[in-house]
């Protein structure tokens, strides 16, 4: 990096090893966004205030941009917009209506055209992707790497329409596609299969990018509370995309997959 490091947080433990990690980065986020970070680190501006929050960034010599953690699509109240804002703002609504890569493309842009670099977490802190290989549990047999292998026509079929990062695939069926509510929400849903529509087939979660997502910005993401709802759901294991999922907590989302008897698997697709 050519300069210091911006922290935009969201929710969720990213942004927080980001800042071990990278401890005099200038940490931001939008107001009523949740955090983890220290009390007194995070400097908080209103999504209507774009102009402050670069003007900000500028101040305290910021080059690069990682942009960590869950946000909320911020809703604009018209009155506070400053003029910075209120000049992208159509083009940002008209994004809003757009699913999370081409809203998220939109961001980067913004802060790309003002001269400053987004980056992406796997390339500032180490270990947060894994290669290709079994990272735990064994191989799936015949059955399961069938429904993987459903899983990933699913996504990709679903890519184009910048819909879903994973699916849960049990006995050549779907129980359910990420949307919205995200993968703990796909998990639960598939927890409440009723037993009459549910395979005999314990089922796997495939998770994955989308084609021609940008990685720099909401990579997919697994981690401790991943396996415990693919616990509840009663799935027989875990398939990521090699070098291009986060794996948040690495040994105690492994060792939680071993106690709750799951494999998790990285492939090159």
């Amino acid at each position: 990096m050519a300069g210091r490091l911006a922290i935009v947080a969201g929710s969720g433990g990213l942004p927080l090893r980001l800042h071990e990690a990278h401890p005099d980065a200038y940490c931001v986020t939008l107001a009523g966004t949740p955090h983890e970070l220290p009390e007194g680190v995070v400097h908080t501006h209103r999504p209507e205030r774009l102009g402050e929050l670069l003007e900000d960034l500028r101040d305290h010599d910021v080059t690069d941009v990682v942009m960590a953690g869950a946000m909320a699509r911020p809703k604009l109240e018209p009155s506070a917009l400053d003029a910075v804002t209120a000049k992208v703002a159509p083009a940002l609504m008209a994004a809003m209506q757009q699913g999370d890569d081409g809203l998220l493309r939109h961001v980067i842009a913004l802060f790309e055209d003002r001269g400053f670099t987004v980056v992406g977490a796997h390339e500032l802190v180490a270990g947060l992707t894994v290669p290709a290989g079994m990272l735990c549990g064994k191989a799936p047999d015949s059955a399961a790497t069938l429904d993987v292998e459903f899983g990933l026509d699913i996504l990709s079929a679903l890519s184009p329409l910048d819909l879903g990062q994973a699916t849960v695939v049990a006995g050549g069926l779907c129980l359910g596609i990420e949307t919205l509510q995200g993968t703990d929400a796909l998990l639960e849903q598939a927890a409440g299969t009723p037993a009459h529509k549910r395979p005999e087939a314990p089922g796997v979660l495939v998770k994955l990018p989308k084609r021609g997502q940008d990685l720099r910005v909401d990579m997919p993401a697994i981690g401790p509370a991943t396996i415990e709802g693919a616990r509840r759901a009663g799935l027989g294991g875990i398939v990521i995309a090699a070098d291009r999922v986060l794996v948040l907590e690495r040994e105690a989302t492994l060792a939680a997959a071993r106690e709750a008897g799951l494999f998790v698997q990285a492939l090159d697709v």
